[in-house]
């Protein structure tokens, strides 16, 4: 295990992986947002496969918020578990157990307030869609990034997708994008002019336990 000079970021081996937690991630306003960076253990220059969003990029899937769903999915789909210790699996990212050894990076960053990222937790707000586009930008231009970013993710993630992706950053390679959407008021909010209640009770359940150092 070792230090890269910053008082929260190291580095450790797990899994035939490296694994840097808690990267400082700079954004143009000042603010530092923090990611976890899995990535061969060879040096060379990877493809990256990049998430940001609020559900704290350290929390396990098979933890106290999602045990549950962990549960329903290996009972449905077992060879979740093929080629992998599900330890670092997490809600709706990619399983870098599964793309590392393939030779990609995988990057997860934490948006601002949520995890280890400072700042106001503003859902799906256009700072924090600039603040991926830019996360997309810091990862293309890292010594282990072949300068190819690509975006991967269900729902909150793939709403940062298309967002991020309409800002056109110059590494953004593709994006592949489950269950997002684009217009908030019909697909989250309204659904056919209906009130839905959901964002209130996601929001409750799955945002408010995880800010200030959570995951």
């Amino acid at each position: 295990m070792s230090n890269q000079g910053d008082s929260l970021s190291f580095t450790d081996e797990a899994e035939g992986m490296y694994i840097d937690y808690q990267v400082p991630v700079p954004m143009s306003d000042g603010t530092v947002l923090r990611a976890d960076v899995f990535r061969p253990i060879e040096d060379g220059h990877y493809p990256v496969i990049l998430s940001h969003g609020v559900y704290a990029k350290g929390l396990a899937f098979n933890g106290p918020i999602y045990q549950m769903q962990w549960d329903k999915l290996l009972a449905k789909d077992p060879s979740v578990l093929e080629g992998s210790s599900g330890r670092f699996q997490a809600w709706e990212v990619a399983d870098p157990e599964r793309w590392v050894p393939d030779g990609y990076v995988v990057v997860r960053v934490d948006s601002r307030g949520a995890g280890w990222s400072p700042g106001v937790l503003w859902p799906r707000n256009p700072v924090e869609y600039e603040d991926m586009a830019e996360s997309v930008e810091w990862a293309g231009v890292q010594p282990w990034s072949s300068g190819r970013v690509g975006i991967m993710g269900i729902s909150y993630y793939a709403v940062m997708a298309w967002a991020a992706a309409s800002r056109q950053p110059e590494h953004l390679a593709a994006f592949i994008a489950w269950e997002g959407f684009t217009d908030p008021y019909r697909d989250a909010y309204y659904h056919g002019g209906i009130l839905s209640e959901f964002t209130k009770e996601w929001q409750q359940r799955q945002i408010n336990p995880i800010q200030y150092g959570q995951g």
